[in-house]
């Protein structure tokens, strides 16, 4: 069936379904209003843009509106045409629904009217954990202009510990001990995250932000696609009144504390170019600039509207490298320009269109010099890198329609574009070879400096090499009587275009290596013996020659629809029982299915709210869910391309003028430790057949409760479980041996196997006459002695003081546990990217030991974030945070015979020929942080002109972050490390800066 025609077939579907079982609408873009007033009376509902709604009130006295886009509104109650009370500036939040009440016992209703009414601060209906910023939070809190940063303020949402940022340079998140790769971004509706590694997303800028929510847990079944959480940003629209200004900020070199310095923490290279230097940033210089503007209004009063915002931040800046990589300076600037327009027609009150574009893109072009670090004085030009671009554009048009009072028809589809481009250096010289880790060159031959070139381009890629993806949903909401029943489907279609690259140069890199025990095997999982028995390898000097090459393309078809049923249970009590179906299918490149999962995988999301005193006072809720997460498609570049990577080894006598090794002579025959020598892969032998997506199960218990009239405070416990997960399995090897015994007789195979961990595994293989056979292996066959484990636990205290009396102010604390033996989709303690082909996994020996508290475990969060206005001039606002550490890691070979077998080098879990378990090695030191604003609105401005000034990291602080874990650059005798990285500092707090702003707002 043809894609048209599937869409097709399910939206008939979704109609008759509807026939029988009506639903409500998502939520993703919009909240809602209810409340109390006389039986018999009206509620009419007016928002910015002129579009109103009538809503009888019911004879119970009760009403509730429909989905309304988010916004201010006014609330008005008539009785019998008439105004008789009314409630002005009510904010409708993305997912909120607000109560606003009117007494059911006056006489006069008009006494109650009020403008920027105060309402409950507890959401009442709401059965789901998240948190809500707003654009006027935004403008008044010190944050970062980014929407990760803003997630950050939510309850268990920390930095990710393996520096990980997305292609457009945002700083990845996580969410509840889960990896970075395993949330889900969405803009009016969209979803924008990165389909190739799910790696961040595109996001807003800052200025066109009308709210952001953060999902932490107990989303609804609309949502789906995350383990870990949803970054939701609903983007401002224009409205009958005109609204426009600019904005400028400027973060001086002057007001940047200069970062420390990182120190080789085991020894120094056998080639050091500055001692135990490891990384200088006494060089270090930035100076960042944004200039934004916006505006919005009336195109045609009452029914079109247009909202622009554009934002362009530069950055001036140099640094130097890390000794280990040239040391030289390096002189950047940074382009990123976003952009945000919307257009919104109100056909009439009943049908409404609105279409959004969004820009998001990072771009840099960089120049280096060399670097004296006798004298600390930067040199003369060495050479240009290329330009690079990521990022892209995308656009969503989305159609409400409120075809009845009870019944609401959403349809949204939208595109994105995002490409990866990185150009050739304008001196690129094709006929030189790279040269790499030369400091480990044998100082005999360099006469104790390293020698290499400025071939610095690690990979050439093609022009077009970016993602694409495509997104429908459609949503009928229907209100009967107690019961809001919703439906609807959701599919994403994406596609990874042009990815992989090929060694520079004539194709191959030279990687220069030392044996600490030249006596001993260089890798005798490959069988290469010691470099010892070579002629000039009595030292244990040897180098690498690494080739690779191989471009394709891979796309992706991921299909949901959901049920769910909000059913209000008496005056107190509601239940929202929902259901999902995921189905996720990944192709090759020559569109043929390498992985299928179509069958149902059902998500049941059941949740509960009692609202203990009918008042809005005091909730109870509780929820349970399942959530699927679809595979990525980076790892079909790995088990379902034709990708060549192979490695020779050589002992050497000579170093030329260039970097490269002289006088060669082999230690190996080319070989691929991953058995990539430009073969196809058969579709059918890329994964383990019936392989299963990867999902969570998540319980939440939790109560919100008043404290007087302006205090709020809840608990909430969180247990997650993570059942099921998709890696790659590269020790084939074992299971052909297996199948021989058995009695086939396999030949060629795939290295690699996409699995489904901890779980007996079928694989397709192909016996000498061709033929197709299935094999099963267990766990144990395997070799591994545990099933996948990731399970996460929290206590959460949460006390907000909402906006009154001038001041609004929030603190938060989180007491977790995320352990178990793997960390999710990517290896932070690595820092290895990647998604679902990282090191674990791979072979049984990577596995042992690895259980324990897991790379993304913070035991204590606490948080507090808040502003005063003491005056109408004076804003002051600050945002503290206190994280403990994650475990420290000490990784090196096999064992205590310092075994390799998966010739990956030190990754296994041991430390001086002892296991280290995640946490053996301590913990990584508390982070603390501490930022402060200050605003000036000037009242002959008539308080439209502001001036800010942001302190961040006020106490400079520059915590080690993360620390190089990897122990030994090769077998030693006594298993002691010999790697001088390691415990090296990599990660460290950003020092302290100084934003200053001044805006205009007409």
């Amino acid at each position: 069936m043809s894609p048209t025609r599937s869409t097709l077939a399910q939206a008939l579907g979704l109609a008759l379904m509807l026939s029988v079982a009506p639903s409500a609408l998502a939520q993703s873009t919009t909240g809602t209003l209810f409340g109390q007033a006389q039986a018999g009376t009206v509620i009419h509902i007016q928002s910015a843009t002129g579009a109103g709604r009538d809503i009888p009130v019911e004879a119970d006295g009760r009403y509730r509106s429909p989905a309304l886009p988010v916004g201010q509104y006014t609330v008005t109650v008539t009785r019998d045409g008439v105004d008789v009370g009314s409630r002005q500036q009510v904010l409708v939040k993305v997912g909120v629904a607000t109560e606003v009440s009117f007494s059911s016992t006056a006489t006069d209703l008009a006494a109650v009217k009020v403008s920027a009414a105060t309402v409950p601060a507890i959401d009442s209906s709401s059965v789901d954990s998240r948190t809500v910023i707003t654009a006027e939070q935004l403008a008044r809190l010190p944050l970062a202009r980014n929407a990760e940063d803003i997630a950050r303020l939510a309850p268990g949402v920390v930095a990710n510990s393996g520096g990980f940022r997305s292609d457009t340079g945002k700083e990845l998140v996580s969410f509840g001990g889960s990896s970075p790769t395993e949330n889900a971004y969405y803009i009016n509706g969209f979803n924008t995250t990165d389909p190739l590694n799910t790696a961040g997303g595109l996001t807003l800028p800052y200025g066109a932000i009308d709210q952001q929510e953060v999902y932490t847990g107990g989303y609804s079944a609309q949502f789906g696609r995350s383990d870990g959480g949803v970054i939701n940003a609903i983007g401002k629209h224009g409205t009958n009144a005109w609204h426009y200004g600019a904005q400028v900020l400027w973060q001086p070199d002057w007001g940047r504390a200069t970062a420390k310095n990182s120190h080789y923490a085991n020894g120094v290279p056998d080639s050091p170019l500055a001692g135990d230097l490891y990384l200088y940033n006494g060089a270090s210089r930035t100076d960042d600039y944004t200039m934004s503007l916006y505006a919005g209004g009336p195109i045609v009063k009452d029914h079109l509207f247009f909202f622009a915002a554009g934002e362009l931040q530069r950055n001036w800046g140099g640094s130097t490298n890390t000794l280990d990589s040239g040391g030289n300076y390096v002189r950047t600037t940074t382009k990123m320009p976003r952009g945000y327009a919307k257009v919104n027609w109100n056909i009439t009150d009943n049908h409404m269109l609105e279409l959004t574009g969004v820009r998001d893109k990072y771009q840099t072009s960089s120049n280096v010099y060399g670097y004296d670090y006798d004298t600390f004085q930067r040199k003369d030009l060495l050479y240009r890198n290329g330009d690079t671009e990521h990022g892209g554009d995308m656009w969503v048009a989305r159609y409400t329609g409120y075809l009845t009072d009870a019944l609401t028809l959403t349809a949204t589809y939208g595109e994105m574009d995002t490409k990866m481009y990185q150009a050739q250096p304008p001196d690129y010289d094709p006929g030189v070879a790279r040269v790499d880790n030369w400091t480990y060159q044998n100082p005999a031959y360099n006469g104790g400096s390293p020698i290499f070139n400025n071939q610095v381009q690690s990979d050439i890629t093609e022009p077009d090499r970016g993602n694409q993806s495509s997104n429908l949903r459609l949503d009928l909401t229907w209100v009967l009587g107690d019961h809001t029943l919703s439906a609807g489907i959701d599919n994403i279609r994406s596609e990874a275009i042009d990815q992989g690259g090929r060694a520079p140069g004539p194709g191959y890199v030279w990687v220069y290596q030392r044996a600490d025990d030249p006596s001993l095997p260089l890798d005798a999982s490959h069988g290469i013996g010691a470099v010892a028995n070579f002629p000039n390898g009595a030292q244990g000097y040897y180098v690498q020659r690494n080739t690779w090459s191989g471009i394709t393309s891979v796309s992706s078809s991921q299909k949901a629809q959901y049920l769910e049923d909000k059913w209000r249970v008496g005056d107190t009590l509601l239940l929202s029982l929902g259901l999902r179906n995921d189905q996720f299918t990944n192709y090759n490149s020559d569109g043929v299915p390498y992985i299928r999962q179509t069958k149902p995988q059902w998500a049941p999301r059941l949740g509960a709210a009692w609202d203990v005193h009918g008042d809005s006072s005091f909730k109870v809720y509780a929820n349970a869910g399942r959530y699927y997460l679809g595979l990525p498609l980076n790892p079909g570049l790995l088990v379902a391309a034709g990708f060549y990577n192979t490695t020779q080894l050589y002992t050497y006598s000579g170093i030329a003028a260039d970097g490269s090794p002289t006088g060669l002579t082999t230690i190996s025959e080319e070989y691929s430790a991953l058995n990539q020598f430009g073969q196809a892969p058969d579709p059918k032998t890329a994964t383990a057949r019936n392989l299963e997506p990867e999902y969570q199960d998540e319980y939440i218990l939790g109560l919100e409760k008043t404290l007087g009239s302006d205090w709020v405070w809840g608990v909430k416990g969180t247990f997650r479980n993570l059942r099921n997960a998709i890696d790659d399995f590269c020790s084939m090897w074992q299971v052909v041996e297996a199948a021989n015994a058995a009695g086939h007789d396999v030949v060629n195979y795939n290295s690699c196997y996409l699995i489904n961990p901890g779980r007996s595994n079928t694989f397709t293989m192909v016996d000498s006459d061709g033929r197709y056979f299935d094999f099963t292996m267990s766990n144990d066959a395997l070799g591994f002695r545990q099933q996948l484990i990731r399970k996460y636990y929290s206590l959460e205290a949460v006390l907000e003081h909402p906006v009154a009396d001038n001041w609004y102010g929030k603190a938060s604390y989180v007491f977790s546990r995320s352990y178990g033996n793997t960390e999710g989709q990517v290896r932070s303690d690595a820092s290895q990217g990647g998604t679902s082909t990282s090191y674990d996994w791979d072979n049984w020996t990577i596995m042992e030991h690895t259980n324990g508290p897991q790379n993304n475990d913070h035991t204590h969060q606490l948080k507090l974030y808040g502003y005063y206005t003491f005056s109408p001039e004076w804003l002051v606002s600050a945002n503290f945070a206190a994280i403990s550490g994650t475990p420290r890691h000490c990784l090196s070979y096999y064992g205590t015979e310092q075994l390799d077998p998966l010739g990956y080098g030190s990754v296994y879990h041991f430390c001086n020929g002892e296991p280290s378990p995640p946490g053996k090695q301590g913990r990584m030191p508390w982070m603390t942080q501490l930022d402060l604003g200050v605003t000036w609105t000037p009242a002959f401005a008539a308080h439209r002109l502001a001036f800010t000034a942001s302190l961040f990291n006020a106490f400079d602080q520059q915590a080690a972050l993360q620390r190089y874990a990897f122990a030994q650059n090769s077998p030693s005798s006594d298993a002691s490390p010999n790697n001088p990285l390691f415990q090296t500092v990599t990660i460290r707090q950003a020092p302290r800066a100084l934003r200053l702003s001044v805006s205009y707002d007409f």
